[in-house]
Formats: C-alpha cells, sequence, structure tokens
C-alpha cells in the first residue's frame, strides 16, 4: 500500500520554505534600501521639509497652504501633515524615513531627535 500523505506534508513544507525566502528577501531589500545613499536622502528630505515648513507655520505665521509652495523641486515624494495644537509638522517619505519639526518659543523650529 502506498501513503499518499507523506507527498502532502513535503509540498506543506516547500511553500513555508518559499514564503519564508520570500518575506527574508522583502525585508533584506527593506533593510538594503533605509540604509543606503536613498534612505539617506530621504532621511535628509523629510527633515528638511518639516524644518522648513514648521519655521514657516509658526515662526512666519503662514497658513499650511501658503507654505507648500516652498517647496524645492524634487521633494514631490516627501508627505507632510500638521499638528496645530502641539505646534508640530511631521514630514515623511513613506516606508524610509520620518522626521518631526516643532516650535519651540523664542527658539524657533527643532527638529525632534529620532
Amino acid at each position: 500500500m502506498r501513503n499518499d500523505t507523506g507527498g502532502v506534508a513535503v509540498k506543506a513544507r516547500s511553500w513555508w520554505i518559499i514564503l519564508a525566502v520570500v518575506v527574508a528577501a522583502v525585508l533584506g531589500g527593506w533593510t538594503w534600501l533605509k540604509h543606503s545613499r536613498t534612505g539617506r536622502r530621504a532621511e535628509l528630505a523629510s527633515g528638511y521639509v518639516a524644518h522648513v515648513v514648521c519655521s514657516c507655520r509658526y515662526v512666519g505665521n503662514r497658513d499650511l497652504k501658503s507654505c507648500l509652495t516652498d517647496y524645492e523641486p524634487g521633494l514631490e515624494i516627501v508627505r507632510m501633515s500638521d499638528d496645530p495644537a502641539a505646534k508640530r509638522i511631521t514630514a515623511w517619505v513613506p516606508l524610509l524615513a520620518k522626521r518631526t519639526a516643532t516650535y519651540q518659543g523664542e527658539y524657533g523650529c527643532r527638529l525632534d531627535e529620532r
């Protein structure tokens, strides 16, 4: 007699191995990208946008729509959110970098520690 349950177990095990390899490849690729030149540029861009928009908004007392015109070319990928209650601007490049600048009264805007 032939037992076919061994073949099913081998197939199931091979799918788990394939899944583990794919997950490892995706995580490895993301880690490499985050720490590559592109990741460092994303960190720089998000910090720049957070600081410039915070200064425009809370030091210059301009409205947010007016501040968005201060973006330099090439920064279109940087997303931004405003928290008026905390006087805080957060800017991020999806999946790569995120920086926050907070208005500190007479000291102006300061990038928060990471």
